[in-house]
Parts: structure tokens; sequence; C-alpha cells
């Protein structure tokens, strides 16, 4: 079997958004049609959005079961950090203080999808 691309599909009742938001965060662009739009990097598809008028906001940790959840590995936090919140994500959990050599900050996306923010902790 030949997968020509793979792509990651969130619901969300307001497209625009979004699709705004993910494209912000990959550097895409957005192709927009009446009820899906396409986040494009590099002329590639990487995420889709489905008009889901009905959606229901996920609750994390509790709640609303999840859906789904992207790990997204940046080289420095805080810059990253910066950039999602600017672009409308919140803050659910901080990274946890521990021992471990990784780290990762929870954060909802506009349509309330969390996604992570990884990185490498410097020694």
């Amino acid at each position: 079997m030949k997968i020509n691309h793979q792509v990651v599909v969130f619901d969300a009742a307001d497209l625009h958004t979004e699709s705004r938001f993910w494209a912000g965060v990959l550097d895409g662009t957005v192709e927009a049609e009446e009820d899906w739009h396409t986040v494009l990097v590099e002329g590639a598809p990487r995420i889709g959005v489905q008009l889901a008028p009905d959606h229901i906001r996920p609750q994390w940790p509790e709640g609303q079961p999840q859906q789904v959840h992207l790990d997204l590995v940046v080289e420095e936090i805080e810059p990253a950090h910066e950039r999602v919140m600017d672009l409308g994500a919140a803050l659910l959990q901080p990274e946890a203080e521990n021992d471990s050599p990784n780290a990762f900050r929870v954060y909802a996306d506009p349509a309330g999808h969390p996604f992570c923010l990884c990185w490498a902790r410097e020694r």
C-alpha cells in the first residue's frame, strides 16, 4: 500500500480560527473550502480542519475523552511558547519539575484540542 501523504484532521466549529492557528504554528498557509480547510507546509498538506458545528471542546485532563494530540518538538521552549500563545493557544499544564532530560508543556488550540511543546532540558 502506498500512502501519498498523511494528514491529521481536527474537528472545529470555527474553521478560520482553527486553521489559521495551525498555519501559524507550522509556518504554513491555508487552502479553504466551504466546510474543510487544509494547512499546507511547503505546498504539502499537513493538517486538515473539518467543519463540525456541534464540536464539543475537549476537557483536559478530565471530562470529554481526549480525541487526539500532537507532540511538537522544539529547539527553544520560550520562543515557541510565545508564538503559540500569540496565535491563541491556552496553557493547560506547565512543565513538570523532575530530573528527566526531556520536558513538555501541554496547551490547547483555539478549538480545545490538546497539544504538547516538547524539548530537551539543558544539563
